[in-house]
């Protein structure tokens, strides 16, 4: 342990001994160093002096609702479930970690009494680089991290007292703090980190101040380059005009690039929790550009961001709306029906649409029903059934305000099933190394956040998620129909991401046990989003499908699905032509704005998509 210290000692200060940068040693730092650690502290303390003074910081206390306990207090409450390990269980930890301490700190010496490089009995990414290894106390700091935080979810796993639900929501929050108190997330004990800052004499800690008291202000983690896009101009450019417009939702109707379309026109409902324009990303990846391009009259529903306005919007106004913009289409078109596009809440939505309209005797409007990785049944929806505990919707309740609640907690949900990658991961990154921000198209639409009714959101959590009401017939209401998902015979195209943490495979499969009209399931490589939009010209992962008329399960499906190469979305348009592949030219409305007796609103993307 002296030699570990020793080492640890002469890292830590050789940089500030090099007295001209040719290798000699001094017993002073030069003046110009100390110069550059003194004006970076300063210009620290400044930073944050003048943060507080300006009051930034009420962002952030309004973001948290006063009382930043309210945002932790589920994962205190499940952390206090956690038993302590019987003596047997102790015992063997501290024979372990007594190994372990002497593997690393006193390794064994080879034939040629050379000291052998001790071996590590535990790999993990963030510890990947030579430098978790070439100094004997992060060895040992980061491989007892992983040895306990291994330990305590075995523990956790071992709980057979307790119910199934309540355990795996304890695997949750256990793995959650096990995340957040790395040793990768903390200058002292990340030697990457430590040497960065030798290495700028202090200035990366100045950018990362920077970073941090940034995303303070704003209330919430940056991913990508905040100035390097732009909506309308460097994504969502997909050229088209808005021709509808009411309080919740504009319509687009997006500009043909074909002479002749499909007669039957398209109409997209994403999710409101999210911008529409992860669909029209940009031109490569644009699934709306991809559809116009195949002949299809492409509109898509932009959801308006809710504010006090819309504080008492339900669930009803949402599946009205989808009515209401199918309507508007089957007129503007003079069309008798559409095809529907629904994605994850969208998607369970238009589910309860089509029930409605089918129990109204109009279901006859929509042509075919297609869904990406959307939930009807929500008995297996995965990790978010964490969130729906009693405790957990109250503190979720206490942080509405104005009737609606803030996007920035929907995103910090979402970032949290993920939080090595979307929170930890650029925590070290933006914060303690002080990176430069990086140009990504995905990760800025993830942080484009949008609000939700509060009323909405709280019954969607406690009739859907948590008593999973959409499919017991009858049990649900909306617009003064009951909802009766068997009644639901529209042909049905239901695409599953096979690696989806928000929408599980297992529970999207689901829709199939409860419709009852010719359906085709595809199961996409990747997950809740790269599944998705996966172009054609990307050439990546692959998609599988099962012909059989006898599938039954989920398992069933897979172990008798033929692997595709590529994107699905092909296989997506044969399907859709298969069921009417008429075509009309693409002349009066079916180009939107190209008539001056056309009255359209405004050009794509809209107003809505830019309210914040």
């Amino acid at each position: 342990m002296l030699e570990a210290q020793a080492r640890w000692t002469e890292m830590m200060f050789a940089p500030l001994a090099d007295a001209s940068g040719d290798g000699k040693k001094s017993s002073t730092a030069p003046m110009a160093d100390l110069q550059k650690w003194a004006e970076n502290t300063t210009r620290m303390q400044t930073m944050w002096v003048e943060f507080c003074q300006n009051h930034a910081l009420e962002a952030t206390g309004e973001m948290m609702a006063g009382d930043p306990a309210k945002w932790f207090a589920m994962f205190e409450n499940w952390a206090a479930q956690l038993p302590f390990a019987d003596p047997a269980e102790q015992q063997r930890w501290w024979a372990e970690s007594a190994q372990l301490w002497q593997a690393l700190v006193l390794p064994g010496a080879n034939e040629a009494g050379e000291k052998d490089e001790p071996a590590l009995p535990r790999e993990d990414r963030r510890f990947a680089d030579p430098r978790w290894r070439e100094q004997p106390v992060f060895a040992l700091i980061h491989q007892t991290y992983l040895l306990l935080s291994e330990r305590v979810m075995a523990m956790v796993e071992k709980m057979d007292h307790v119910d199934p639900g309540k355990r795996e929501q304890l695997k949750f929050a256990t793995q959650a703090m096990a995340e957040a108190l790395s040793p990768a997330n903390f200058a002292a004990t990340n030697p990457i980190v430590l040497d960065r800052i030798m290495e700028t004499r202090g200035e990366s800690l100045v950018k990362g101040m920077e970073n941090l008291l940034r995303d303070l202000q704003k209330g919430q983690l940056t991913h990508s380059d905040p100035e390097a896009f732009e909506v309308g101009k460097n994504i969502a450019t997909t050229p088209g005009q808005v021709v509808y417009e009411t309080d919740l939702f504009q319509l687009i109707q997006y500009t043909p690039t074909t002479d002749k379309v499909l007669s039957v026109p398209l109409v997209i409902f994403p999710p409101w929790i999210n911008r529409f324009y992860i669909l029209d990303l940009n031109e490569k990846k644009s699934f709306v550009k991809w559809a116009v391009d195949q002949g299809l009259s492409v509109f898509m529903v932009s959801w308006k961001s809710a504010d006090a306005s819309l504080k008492d919007v339900v669930w009803d106004d949402y599946i009205a709306a989808q009515i209401e913009a199918i309507d508007h289409v089957r007129k503007r078109l003079k069309v008798e029906n559409v095809h529907t596009i629904g994605y994850c809440v969208a998607g369970t939505t238009l589910a309860a649409t089509l029930a409605v309209l089918a129990d109204r005797k109009d279901i006859d409007k929509v042509k075919s029903a297609t869904f990406f990785t959307a939930q009807i049944d929500f008995s297996d929806a995965g990790e978010l059934l964490h969130f729906i505990g009693n405790q957990q919707m109250a503190a979720i309740q206490s942080l509405e305000r104005d009737g609606f609640l803030d996007g920035r907690y929907m995103a910090a949900t979402f970032n949290l099933l993920r939080g090595k990658d979307l929170i930890w991961n650029y925590v070290v990154r933006n914060y303690l190394l002080g990176e430069d921000y990086t140009a990504f198209d995905l990760l800025h639409w993830n942080g484009d956040v949008t609000n939700l009714p509060a009323k909405w959101h709280r019954a969607y959590l406690q009739d859907l998620y948590r008593d999973n009401l959409l499919v017991q017939p009858g049990k649900l209401k909306a617009l003064g129909h009951p909802i009766d998902l068997t009644k639901v015979k529209v042909p049905t195209y239901v695409q599953a991401g096979k690696e989806d943490h928000i929408a599980p495979a297992t529970s999207v499969w689901k829709i199939t046990e409860h419709f009852s009209g010719p359906m085709r399931f595809v199961l996409a490589g990747s997950g809740h989003i790269a599944g998705v939009v996966n172009p054609p010209g990307a050439n990546k992962y692959q998609y599988w499908i099962n012909e059989a008329d006898d599938v039954e399960t989920l398992e069933e499906f897979r172990a008798g699905a033929t692997e595709h190469p590529g994107s699905w979305w092909p296989d997506w348009i044969d399907w859709i032509r298969a069921h009417d592949d008429e075509e009309t030219t693409a002349t009066g409305k079916r180009h939107p704005g190209k008539t001056k007796a056309d009255k359209i609103i405004e050009p794509a993307p809209g107003r809505y998509v830019k309210s914040r």
